[in-house]
């Protein structure tokens, strides 16, 4: 009975934020079919990760790789993975071998790293640019000006491929906060497109978050607690 009501919860949630995106994305005159949701499944047991696969989620963001690595094995279907955390140098061979996307690229050396460590076999591995958007010391990230040096760096990289920008803004007071400074990551994705760059996701909004992101232009969300509830 237990598991049931896990299962029902788990599939009622996934409705809810998919009924969520259509709302703003009507706000803001956009095709929900243009939204990729991912399920941000840290911590979460293989069994809830199989409720949210079996509701109809394939795209699941983990942040260990180790933890990752038991999940990726364990779990059979049509699964895209993507990798959210830090990566640490020394982590990123395994990373690049089992991974469908890396959201937190923020420096040439990892980039290069995982251009090596990329298996031909799995084509090129996607990435997005984690952007320090509020230049936090403290904050992993790129900061807006060094975006375009990056990019042209990566760009003999033949086994990854530069998608678009990840963002995780620290938190805003009001909603209009909240949207003003995805607006500017969205602004800086339109520049950088402008000049050539062939870019097409912005991997931003989160449970508390998301539909700001989205009206603003998100493509790819990712969402944990909204999804699975709170980490016990």
């Amino acid at each position: 009975m237990l598991h049931k009501k896990c299962k029902e919860v788990i599939s009622k949630n996934i409705q809810k934020i998919y009924d969520d995106f259509k709302e703003n994305c009507k706000l803001s005159e956009r095709n929900p079919k243009n939204l990729t949701l991912i399920g941000a499944s840290k911590s979460q047991s293989i069994a809830n990760i199989q409720e949210a696969y079996d509701a109809g989620l394939k795209n699941f963001g983990e942040n260990y790789l180790q933890e990752a690595e038991n999940k990726i094995k364990s779990l059979e279907g049509d699964f895209i993975w993507h990798f959210i955390g830090s990566i640490q140098s020394r982590k990123a061979k395994k990373i690049a071998e089992i991974f469908d996307w890396v959201h937190t690229v923020e420096n040439t050396k990892v980039a290069k790293k995982l251009n090596i460590a990329r298996p031909h076999s799995k084509g090129p591995l996607n990435i997005c640019i984690q952007v320090n958007i509020d230049s936090e010391e403290s904050k992993s990230g790129l900061h807006l000006d060094d975006l375009e040096g990056f990019i042209e760096e990566s760009r003999n990289l033949e086994n990854i491929n530069v998608r678009g920008l990840m963002v995780i803004p620290k938190p805003r007071e009001s909603i209009e906060e909240q949207k003003k400074v995805f607006r500017k990551v969205k602004e800086t994705y339109l520049n950088l497109i402008e000049k050539g760059n062939d870019l097409d996701t912005l991997s931003m909004g989160m449970s508390s978050d998301y539909g700001s992101a989205i009206q603003e232009g998100a493509t790819m969300v990712r969402i944990g607690t909204g999804i699975f509830g709170p980490r016990k």
